[in-house]
């Protein structure tokens, strides 16, 4: 008697299971391949009792999800703006009344909803540049971002994530509320190697914050420090900033460039945050990096909400505009120059 009849498999039957049993296996390889784009780090570290935490995030049901799903009515829209009077200092106590709102260079044609709100959640993603460009301040750069993560992550209101790139993008941890995984992450980077910028934020807001709406008022932000010189990636700068408007991201940018001159990436920096309603910002003096995360924190907590519906909406996909200005002279508004129409 052969093994094989022993364990009453004939050997026909038994070369079927070893392939069913191949097949299954590398299916099973090639959807763990799938299930997120970046490149993650595999270590553990200690928080708090000591006990060991992995550091990605569980993302298997998220690859089942459709990137953009439309929950509520389409021809809804929410900004979330800021308004500033002429020396810079934010203005918290405005109402709708005193904003004027334009949509596709029409005023719109209700409010349904407008709220002050300093106190939002928030989603959050840092993205430091870790390539060869930055060495001169990088490990002071780290202390400030891991000071700014411990300021404005509220364990169990906010969260946050952190990606280092230089032309790779690397997520060092995944979304979390546990600020000392977080700086966990901020302090595991290594820089050197190219930098592909824009790449990194397109990846970002697609992969890890471009959903359909929340069931509470929410707000998206991505913190770069780069000094914005890209050489590697594969998307445009217009690609990134497509992608942040369609996941309605603010970009916040503080420039690692210390040579007090004015270089192409400034540039780079000023769009990216522009087009999106944030802010960039260029500090000379290491110490003006933590004035600039502490800016951020505050602009991040002084926003206005509003819901509005468009004039003449259609749901074909197309880019339309938003204009908000303040009615008194004196006060600026700073917030996303438009959306992407979703289309049905």
């Amino acid at each position: 008697m052969t093994k094989g009849r022993k364990f009453g498999l004939a050997p026909a039957g038994f070369a079927l299971i070893l392939c069913a049993v191949a097949v299954v296996f590398s299916l099973s390889v090639a959807g763990c391949a799938q299930t997120s784009p970046y490149v993650i780090a595999t270590s553990t570290i200690a928080v708090n009792s000591g006990s060991a935490a992995v550091v990605p995030a569980d993302t298997s049901n998220e690859a089942d999800e459709p990137i953009l799903t439309i929950k509520k009515r389409v021809d809804e829209v929410n900004v979330l703006f800021i308004a500033t009077d002429r020396h810079g200092k934010f203005v918290r106590n405005l109402n709708q009344n005193d904003f004027s709102i334009f949509d596709d260079h029409k005023p719109v044609e209700s409010i349904l909803n407008f709220r002050r709100e300093t106190d939002l959640p928030i989603e959050l993603g840092l993205l430091m540049d870790v390539s060869g460009s930055v060495q001169g301040r990088f490990g002071f750069e780290k202390e400030a971002a891991t000071g700014f993560l411990q300021h404005i992550i509220r364990p169990g209101y906010d969260r946050a994530f952190v990606v280092g790139f230089n032309k790779e993008s690397h997520l060092t941890q995944d979304f979390t509320d546990q600020v000392p995984l977080l700086a966990a992450g901020v302090q595991r980077m290594k820089n050197g190697g190219g930098t592909a910028l824009y790449d990194a934020v397109y990846k970002a807001c697609q992969e890890k914050l471009l959903r359909d709406q929340f069931d509470h008022p929410i707000r998206k932000a991505i913190v770069i420090l780069s000094d914005g010189e890209d050489n590697q990636s594969e998307h445009t700068r217009g690609q990134a900033i497509e992608m942040a408007e369609r996941a309605e991201v603010l970009i916040y940018a503080i420039s690692t460039d210390d040579s007090g001159l004015i270089l192409r990436g400034d540039k780079v920096l000023e769009d990216l945050a522009s087009a999106t309603g944030g802010r960039a910002f260029f500090p000379y003096k290491m110490k003006d990096i933590t004035r600039s995360f502490a800016a951020i924190e505050d602009e991040l907590r002084s926003q206005y909400d509003v819901s509005y519906k468009p004039s003449d909406f259609d749901a074909d996909g197309r880019y339309r505009s938003i204009q908000i200005t303040a009615l008194k002279k004196d006060l600026q508004v700073r917030a996303r120059r438009g959306y992407y129409a979703p289309r049905q």
